[in-house]
């Protein structure tokens, strides 16, 4: 039911903020010399003489019988335009989240082990630095060594399998920064506990009592922030789309923006919402998994 609602209270607030910020599509369309017959007649044809209030209603009920609209430039139905931008969305947040994983996990790790050794101090560096900087300064700096300086990487576009390692690389490394360190706080905390000290006591090797009983029982704070970082893996995807011209939702949503084609834009962030809530709602399920005594409840 929250659910639902938040997915209501996200169609309202953008549905609202596209009507009021400054800008006419139909403007945008025919230019601005052209003649106020024209413009009329083109915004009567595209409903936007109507009052909100009745757009909204029109909108929102193309929603319930799953009609998205039609673009305002295009003229294509947005749902086609979806289909072919989401492949593209989907492949560069997956690879960003095993490069975060696979970044993460042993830095955190080791850096809980090792606790006020060079390598810990090094790890939160490493963290503290990937944390401070921006996709849109990290996405550049990328471009200028991987690509110019280098040329082992194409500078955009998605053109072969290495066209994904700059953007993968500007969307992980923030996200590994941020899961190294809770991975080595929550390691850290389950190291302290009782039975770690009892499994040490009867002989178990470090390696075997971190790997099968700390990391375990430390995933559940990971899990959450992990579920967390995947929904703002397609908010940063935006910014990281339009630098490397990737051609995801991100970028579509930017070009949508820029046309004031309001109908592709809402369908664009409608489409990152109901990700980010199942992304969520899949977090919690996997919670009762992991940890059977948590119980979900009708009340």
């Amino acid at each position: 039911m929250s659910a639902m609602l938040a997915l209501l209270g996200v169609i309202c607030l953008v549905f609202l903020l596209i009507h009021i910020i400054p800008g006419d599509p139909v403007e945008v369309m025919l230019g601005e010399s052209a003649q106020p017959m024209d413009k009329e007649t083109l915004r009567h044809a595209l409903g936007l003489d109507l009052p909100l209030h009745q757009q909204w209603w029109i909108y929102f009920n193309g929603l319930l019988h799953l009609d998205l609209g039609t673009s305002l430039f295009s003229g294509r139905a947005i749902l086609d335009l979806l289909i072919e931008r989401i492949p593209a969305t989907i492949y560069l947040s997956l690879v960003s989240l095993l490069v975060a994983i696979g970044v993460a996990l042993p830095l955190g790790l080791v850096a809980a082990v090792r606790q006020h050794t060079p390598f810990d101090y090094g790890a939160m560096g490493f963290a503290l630095f990937g944390m401070s900087i921006p996709n849109f300064w990290m996405g550049p700096l990328l471009i200028l060594v991987g690509a110019i300086w280098l040329g082992w990487f194409p500078v955009s576009g998605q053109e072969g399998w290495n066209s994904v390692v700059l953007p993968a690389l500007t969307l992980g490394t923030a996200m590994a920064a941020i899961l190294a360190r809770m991975i080595r706080s929550s390691v850290l905390e389950v190291l302290g506990e009782d039975f770690m000290r009892t499994a040490r006591a009867k002989g178990l090797s470090s390696t075997r009592a971190v790997l099968y009983h700390a990391l375990p029982n430390a995933l559940l704070p990971i899990l959450t922030l992990l579920g967390l970082q995947l929904g703002g893996l397609l908010g940063g995807a935006v910014i990281t789309e339009t630098v490397f011209a990737w051609p995801g939702i991100g970028l579509l949503m930017i070009e949508a923006i820029q046309q004031r084609d309001y109908p592709v834009v809402q369908a664009a962030v409608l489409c990152i919402s109901v990700t980010y809530i199942m992304v969520n709602l899949l977090t919690d399920l996997l919670y009762a998994w992991l940890d059977p005594r948590i119980q979900f409840t009708t009340d």
